[in-house]
């Protein structure tokens, strides 16, 4: 059967899979933009309906009909990843999936290993789970639906994102996620970086100690002027920065084996991979920090594979570093040979879109150590794509995105000032576009994502269905700058 002529539906070619006798593919019928699962052959257990007159079974993009495709087609289920270089491409439409297969395709025709190279498609964290309505198990099916559009063939992973609760966490493992990202960020004791060391001390006395089956006196003997050589570096704990690391730190490695010892007794014989992310703090993680929270870890039995400390200079969402470059390469050079040490592991760089200045200081010394994670840029990059081929629509999100502002900022570390941001009145149509380019405005656009989803979701998404060739494009060409660098 050709699967090019039939009738009225539309077919994603990459999509065509010829398994066990059974054909299956994604389609559109009509001038309808809703996707459907063809199946052609064996489709037991599927709920569609017949199309005429090629008599394909046609089925909507329901949870049931993506556990049975998966059940059928292994590689639509997301594994661990292990140590290849990542990255995590967050998708809070649910629409983004094929178009950073795209971006990373491009980007791997450089590759000088592809296979070393592997995405995490499904990354959503609960924060933007509330903001969007979409509960784990929709991510994971958009996500599963998009590597079945795009016909991607390879490793890929599901990121449960900064998980503070149990319940969190069983949510996500609950709907087939196979990465978890714990953030004991809440525990961190920020007051430590700066106090005193007689208030360190009184900190100190008061520790978790029998959760952390330790004592003041074994952790003095592990540490205390003792000399560490990790590569070239040399790092050594006075008493001022072992009581500094162990009460900034302490509290938040005991959530953090707490979370990872329920997700071993939850996910039973199911694998899984653990992130540790202190990156959400108020202060950066030092060397020596990052060595004590390794080091413990370690001591506590946990196994991960990446941890993203609280790194110089500034991550804010969607724009560039802010920061000293020289100061950030000589603290990555560091974190980087830690990494080594006590993995290895990879270096998880959080709120890492749009950091183009620093990619290529990642790569040289994490040499592919390193997972990269975004979130709100294919959100942006979709703005972009509406700006293009709906003026009007994106003239009216830009204007409610600016009076939303100072609201949605509260939970993100932002700095975008609205008295900078271009008015829209001031720019022609074809200008528009411009304005995600902007530091200010694409930081207004960024975090207002949840409110602008609540007002516009339903027009928003209609006209990225309807020209899904300028949108995919739009990923594509902004994804392959954040993943080329990193394969060098």
């Amino acid at each position: 059967m050709d699967l090019h002529n039939l009738g009225d539906l539309t077919i994603y070619s990459q999509s065509i899979v010829n398994q066990d006798g059974t054909t299956y593919f994604l389609a559109h019928s009509g001038g309808e933009l809703a996707k459907r699962l063809g199946i052609i052959g064996d489709s037991a257990g599927f709920d569609g309906s017949v199309h005429n007159p090629s008599g394909a079974l046609l089925c909507p993009l329901s949870a049931q009909n993506c556990t049975l495709l998966r059940e059928r087609l292994p590689w639509l289920n997301p594994s661990p990843l292990g140590l290849k270089t990542s990255a995590g491409f967050g998708d809070r439409l649910g629409l983004a999936t094929p178009g950073h297969v795209l971006a990373l395709q491009a980007a791997l025709q450089g590759a000088s290993d592809p296979a070393d190279v592997a995405p995490i498609f499904a990354q959503q964290s609960v924060r933007e789970n509330a903001r969007t309505g979409r509960p784990p198990r929709q991510v994971l099916d958009d996500a599963v639906w998009g590597v079945f559009e795009s016909g991607w063939r390879g490793d890929w992973g599901a990121d449960a994102d900064h998980l503070k609760t149990f319940g969190d966490a069983d949510e996500f493992a609950a709907a087939g996620f196979t990465f978890f990202t714990v953030d004991p960020g809440d525990h961190v004791d920020n007051e430590a970086h700066a106090a005193s060391l007689a208030v360190l001390k009184d900190k100190l006395a008061v520790l978790p100690w029998k959760d952390l089956e330790d004592s003041r006196e074994e952790l003095y003997a592990r540490y205390l002027g003792q000399t560490f050589e990790v590569e070239t570096i040399s790092l050594s704990f006075d008493e001022e920065h072992l009581l500094r690391a162990a009460c900034k730190y302490s509290s938040a490695i005991r959530h953090a084996v707490h979370m990872y010892r329920h997700l071993v007794d939850s996910m039973g014989d199911r694998p899984f991979e653990l992130e540790v992310s202190v990156d959400e703090t108020a202060t950066p993680t030092s060397p020596l920090e990052h060595y004590f929270i390794a080091s413990e870890l370690r001591r506590l039995g946990v196994r991960w594979v990446s941890l993203a400390p609280r790194y110089v200079g500034r991550f804010e969402k969607g724009v560039d570093y802010i920061g000293d470059l020289d100061e950030f390469e000589e603290a990555i050079a560091q974190h980087a040979a830690i990494a080594r040490k006590f993995g290895p592991y990879k270096l998880s760089i959080h709120s890492g879109s749009d950091k183009f200045t620093i990619y290529p200081i990642i790569a040289q010394y994490t040499k592919g150590l390193v997972h990269l994670k975004t979130a709100g840029t294919s959100y942006l990059e979709a703005l972009r794509a509406i700006a293009d081929v709906d003026p009007v629509l994106f003239r009216q999100i830009f204007a409610f995105s600016k009076g939303r502002y100072e609201m949605d900022r509260a939970s993100y570390h932002v700095s975008g000032d609205l008295s900078k941001v271009p008015a829209a009145d001031d720019l022609t149509d074809e200008q528009l576009g411009t304005v995600l380019d902007q530091f200010d405005a694409r930081q207004v656009l960024h975090v207002t994502f949840g409110s602008v989803l609540d007002w516009f979701g339903d027009q928003f998404k209609v006209g990225l269905a309807q020209n899904e060739t300028a949108h995919y494009e739009a990923l594509e060409k902004h994804f392959i700058k954040h993943i080329a660098p990193l394969l060098v």
